[in-house]
C-alpha cells in the first residue's frame, strides 16, 4: 500500500533531503542511517514505495527482495567485512517509523548481550 505522501526515504531519493549516499543503481539507494544502531548501520531502501513493509515487497516484486538483499550483502562485505544482521520492521509495534520499506544493514562490533 502506497503512502498518501511522500516518504522521508522518497524526498531523500529524489535529493529534497541530504544523506550520505553509499550506493545507488536504477531500483535502489543506500545510505547511512541518521541515528546509528551500531558502527555500521545503512538502510536499503527501494526507490519505489509502493510497498509499506517487506511481506507486501515479497508477495508483489520477490525479485526486488532479492536485489535488496545482494546489495545488503555487497555493503555488508564493503563496510564491515561481511558480518552483518540485515534487519526489516514490519509494523509500528515492531519498530518501523517510515511505511517504505527498507532494509537495516548492522555490522560492527555489536555490544555484549544482543541477540546471537
Amino acid at each position: 500500500m502506497a503512502p498518501t505522501s511522500p516518504t522521508i526515504f522518497s524526498r531523500i531519493i529524489a535529493r529534497e533531503i541530504p544523506a550520505d549516499i553509499v550506493f545507488e543503481n536504477d531500483r535502489i539507494v543506500a545510505f547511512r542511517d541518521i541515528a546509528p544502531q551500531a558502527p555500521v548501520h545503512l538502510l536499503v531502501v527501494p526507490r519505489t514505495e509502493a510497498y509499506a513493509n517487506v511481506v507486501e515487497l515479497a508477495a508483489a516484486d520477490s525479485g526486488l527482495l532479492a536485489e535488496i538483499v545482494e546489495v545488503a550483502n555487497a555493503l555488508a562485505a564493503e563496510h564491515c567485512g561481511g558480518q552483518f544482521r540485515l534487519i526489516f520492521n514490519t509494523g509500528e509495534d515492531a519498530g518501523q517509523t517510515v511505511f517504505h520499506v527498507h532494509a537495516h544493514v548492522l555490522g560492527g562490533k555489536l555490544a555484549e548481550g544482543s541477540l546471537g
